[in-house]
This record gives structure tokens, C-alpha cells and sequence, in this order.
């Protein structure tokens, strides 16, 4: 499982994406989540707002795991 860090309280799963290098661009987002499953701690996701914080886990199939590390961490 990879570990995604971050210095803010939470980010988006739209910004996630862009950092894991899923999607060039927050334009690309919304496309992307509606051709692709996302799993975020085990439930279907299709919002590129979803917040994500410390602890939540990601799945994006082709692209892998991740465990989310924010700030307090």
C-alpha cells in the first residue's frame, strides 16, 4: 500500500488523483471517475469533491492502494 502525505486537514479525491498522476489536470477528474470504479475505504466513490483525511484508504484499480497521511499524523 503506497502513502499519500498532505499538510492540510483533508484534500479532495480530485486533487488526490492529480498527485498520484491519475489525471493531468482537475478538469480530468470528473471524466475519470465515471469511467473508473474508485474505492474509498471500501465504498464505490464518484465525487471528485469527496473529502479525504487521515487514515482513509483508496483504491484505484490500474493505479493502486493508497493510505491517505495528513498533518496530525
Amino acid at each position: 500500500m503506497n502513502e499519500i502525505r498532505f499538510d492540510s486537514e483533508y484534500i479532495t479525491l480530485g486533487q488526490m488523483l492529480k498527485m498520484i498522476g491519475a489525471i493531468d489536470s482537475g478538469g480530468m477528474a470528473r471524466p475519470f471517475l465515471q469511467m473508473n470504479t474508485v474505492f474509498v475505504n471500501g465504498e464505490a466513490e464518484d465525487r471528485r469533491g469527496k473529502k479525504l483525511r487521515t487514515g482513509d484508504v483508496v483504491l484505484i484499480p490500474q493505479h493502486g492502494k493508497f493510505k491517505l497521511i495528513g498533518p496530525e499524523a
